[in-house]
């Protein structure tokens, strides 16, 4: 391990003697990769449907989450490393038992569905692009995925997630294709618009659901954790508070890259639909694949290749971190040997719960469940689970027996409160759907 953590401070250190862009590509680690996660195949289905129903008139809302789901990964990111544990070893060591298993559980089965949704979604790309079986394209998609994270040295591994995050950059190329017209956009962007109708309220709610998940804010916290054990002079914050200043500043400055990147390529997709779909009277998006078929005739070819393309690469990146998301909650909760850092000996159980939930979702693709219901009832699932773990992160970020002496304050506590409010709201929204 000692090893390893020497290795790692070397190659920083290489880079950091390098010129500004790979300053950069060291400062983002955790929270970059998480955004780019956040925009996955199922969430690119969601902002497909928001910018085909309602064209530019919803692009305020990629401004309105945005410091939303900053606060509240920077809050997460700061749990994992003052204490030098992810949330779910924090919630087995302060909280009780029941609350710990069932918002694992919630996890463990939003993230199975999410999986088997994001890898149909893959695949059915994969067929628009050069035919051939959907099935065999999950299987190998999901074989790929689990092969990289355990058997990818973490080092790699790290690396090959940053670099898949450029495969987003492709719904920028599609926006570009599209023929915005600028002005609208801006002013979707700038004047928020509301409309008092259930299909504005049900993807506004939609919306908030997929940027902010709770799978995230246990990959960061873990990441931060991964990060920490890897460097030999790094210690948890509690224990070594000299180093709270440097790590507090490279935490907010990856989160704000990171969420601001994901919003940027959710607002790239609202935008691309918008001026295509919207505009073409094509409003009933289901899913990330019915958009990209959608976009040829709208569009042009070059669109549509590129989007498909995007929802490959995507879920390249977005599955594993939910497969890993799902593992390091369950390991934790029962205080296995975590991490990705590990090898596959050193941690049998986390790397079979990492492999039985990418097993779990591919499974489903192969049931009568509609991949789409899937993805809604995951959706509802995400939403019910990330409200009492938003309370719950609050609470522990609060409390000095937890933090030592970096309890989460002022603007940003204030922030991460609001944000788990708008979250209560739109879960109770969500809710009371079923009764209209």
């Amino acid at each position: 391990m000692t090893e390893v953590g020497a290795r790692v401070e070397k190659e920083q250190s290489n880079i950091l003697a390098k010129g500004p862009f790979q300053r950069l590509v060291r400062t983002v680690g955790p929270g970059f990769i998480t955004g780019a996660s956040d925009d996955d195949p199922s969430g690119i289905g969601t902002y497909s449907q928001a910018g085909a129903q309602l064209g530019f008139n919803i692009g305020w809302a990629m401004l309105f989450t945005f410091p939303l789901m900053a606060a509240i990964q920077e809050i997460a990111a700061r749990i994992g490393r003052t204490t030098g544990k992810g949330i779910s070893g924090n919630l087995s060591r302060h909280y009780p038992a029941s609350l710990l298993y069932v918002v694992v559980m919630l996890l463990f089965v939003a993230n199975v569905i999410n999986i088997g949704a994001d890898l149909s979604a893959m695949a059915d790309a994969l067929k628009l692009l050069v035919g051939g079986p959907s099935p065999v394209y999950v299987i190998t998609f999901a074989v790929v995925c689990v092969c990289a994270i355990v058997f990818l040295d973490y080092t790699r591994y790290v690396k090959v997630l940053k670099w898949t995050t450029l495969s987003l950059f492709a719904y920028v190329v599609a926006m570009f294709a599209a023929n915005v017209p600028w002005a609208d956009a801006a002013k979707g962007l700038f004047i928020p618009h509301v409309e008092w109708s259930g299909a504005f309220a049900t993807t506004l709610l939609a919306i908030l659901g997929t940027t902010i998940s709770p799978y995230l804010f246990f990959w960061q916290a873990s990441q931060e954790v991964e990060e920490e054990e890897l460097k030999p002079t790094a210690k948890p914050l509690r224990w070594a508070p000299w180093q709270a200043s440097r790590a507090f500043q490279r935490i907010r400055a990856d989160t704000l890259v990171g969420m601001a990147f994901s919003n940027l390529i959710a607002l790239a997709i609202v935008f691309t639909t918008a001026a295509t779909l919207h505009k073409a009277g094509v409003t009933d998006i289901a899913s990330s694949t019915d958009a990209a078929k959608a976009l040829e005739p709208a569009a042009g070819k070059f669109a549509f290749i590129i989007f498909s393309a995007g929802i490959i690469g995507t879920g390249l990146l977005a599955v594993p971190v939910l497969a890993g998301s799902a593992a390091f909650a369950v390991g934790e909760a029962l205080r296995w040997k975590v991490g990705l850092r590990r090898r596959p000996k050193e941690a049998v159980a986390f790397y079979t719960t990492l492999a039985a939930a990418t097993a779990l979702g591919t499974v489903i693709m192969f049931t009568p469940i509609d991949p789409i219901k899937a993805l809604y009832w995951s959706a509802v699932i995400n939403g019910l689970c990330a409200v009492p773990v938003m309370v719950v992160m609050m609470l522990m970020s609060g409390r000095k027996d937890i933090m030592g002496e970096f309890p989460v304050q002022g603007w940003l506590r204030a922030l991460g409160w609001l944000s788990t409010i708008i979250m209560a709201a739109s879960s109770a929204g969500l809710v009371a759907q079923w009764f209209v």
